[in-house]
C-alpha cells in the first residue's frame, strides 16, 4: 500500500510529498558493525526524544562494549546551545532548528548544522481515558488552550463548550503542555493556535513529555499534548481535524503520511558535520545504525513511525 507524506509538523519540513510504503521497515538496509568504534557519545536536547535515544543507545553499546552514550533530554532548545560549544556530538529536536540558532552556529564554526531526520511523530491530543469526546478540529483546540484565538473559534473553557453534554457539560477544561524550550511546544503553538499565545492563567506546563501525560491520567477534566508514544492507561488520543465540522482522523502513520492528520512532525538529529569532510566514526556510525533496519525498528518500539525507505537513505546520504 502506497500513501503519501506531505508537508510534517511545521511547513516547511517537506517540500514535497514523498511515497512511504507500509513495508518500508523491510527495505531498509541491515546494519553491518565496523570495527574501531569506541568513546563517548552525548547527547543534549529534546526530550521527546529521550526514550528512543536510550533505546537506541542500547542497541548500539550492545554492538560496541566499549562505547559510553550519556542522555540528556532537557528540550529542543539546548541542542544547538550544546553544539555550538562543543559539549553534546548529537543535538536531538523535536522541531526544526531556528535561523537565528542557525546563525550562531554558523558564526561559531563556518557552516551550518547537518540535520538527519530520525522517525516521525504523530503529535497526539490527550484526555482522560473517562473523558467520551471523540475528537476535536484544530480550531476548536486553539479556543482551549489559547488566549489570542487566530484560527477564529470562539473561547472554550467547559467540555460543554467543546460538545459534550450530561455530566460533562458543567465541567471546566483543565488545559496541561509543555515548556517554551520544549521542540514539542513549539510545534503545537505553531499549527494548533496559529503561533498565537497559550492562555497563561489557565495553562499548567510540565517539565517533559511523561509528566504532560500523568498529569492528564490523574485529572478527570484535563487536555494536553505530547507525542503519541507518551499514551497510558489513564489516557485516550483523540482524533483531530483541520477544519470544524470536517473529518477527524487517529494520530496514525497512514493518517500522517497522507496529511490527513494536522500534528505530524519530523524528528531530527543535529550534527556538526563540516563540508566534504566525514562525521567522526563514533557518531556516524550511531546515525548509520539509527537509520538502519535495526534502528528503525527500535524508533518504532518507542511509540513512533520509522521512515520511508528512500527517505531514510537521503538521510544516510546526509551523513556520508
Amino acid at each position: 500500500m502506497k500513501m503519501h507524506l506531505k508537508v510534517l509538523g511545521i511547513a516547511g519540513l517537506a517540500a514535497a510529498p514523498l511515497a512511504v510504503s507500509s513495508q518500508a521497515n523491510t527495505e531498509l538496509p541491515e546494519y553491518t558493525p565496523v570495527s574501531g568504534i569506541s568513546g563517548t557519545l552525548n547527547s543534549v536536547g529534546s526530550n521527546t526524544l529521550t526514550v528512543v535515544l536510550q533505546l537506541l543507545g542500547e542497541g548500539f553499546q550492545n554492538l560496541y562494549p566499549n562505547v559510553n552514550i550519556q542522555i540528556q533530554g532537557a528540550g529542543s532548545g539546548t541542542a544547538p546551545a550544546a553544539l555550538i560549544d562543543g559539549t553534546a556530538q548529537l543535538g536531538p529536536m523535536s522541531r526544526e532548528i531556528r535561523p537565528a540558532e542557525v546563525d550562531a552556529f554558523e558564526a561559531r564554526y563556518g557552516h551550518k548544522p547537518t540535520q538527519v531526520a530520525i522517525g516521525i511523530d504523530a503529535l497526539a491530543v490527550f484526555v482522560h481515558r473517562d473523558n467520551p469526546i471523540e475528537g476535536l478540529s484544530l480550531p476548536q483546540i486553539d479556543a482551549i488552550f489559547s488566549s489570542t484565538n487566530r484560527l477564529g473559534h470562539s473561547p472554550i473553557r467547559t467540555w460543554g463548550e467543546a460538545g459534550l453534554r450530561g455530566e460533562w457539560a458543567n465541567q471546566r477544561v483543565s488545559i496541561y503542555g509543555r515548556n517554551s524550550v520544549s521542540g514539542t511546544y513549539g510545534v503545537f503553538r505553531a499549527i494548533s493556535l496559529g503561533g498565537g499565545d497559550f492562555d497563561g492563567a489557565r495553562y499548567q506546563e510540565m517539565p517533559g513529555s511523561s509528566a504532560v501525560v500523568q498529569a492528564i491520567g490523574e485529572d478527570r477534566n484535563a487536555i494536553g499534548y505530547s507525542g503519541v508514544g507518551y499514551l497510558t492507561p489513564g489516557t485516550r488520543a483523540i482524533k483531530v481535524g483541520s477544519q470544524t465540522g470536517g473529518s477527524l482522523f487517529e494520530p496514525s502513520l497512514e493518517n500522517a503520511a497522507a496529511g490527513d492528520y494536522p500534528l505530524s512532525r519530523l524528528l531530527f538529529i543535529y550534527v556538526n558535520k563540516a563540508p566534504n569532510q566525514s562525521l567522526d566514526a563514533l557518531t556516524g556510525e550511531f546515525l548509520r545504525f539509527a537509520l538502519s533496519r535495526q534502528g528503525q525498528a527500535i524508533v518504532e518500539r518507542a511509540g513512533f513511525f520509522s521512515l520511508p525507505a528512500s527517505f531514510a537513505g537521503q538521510q544516510r546520504q546526509a551523513i556520508n
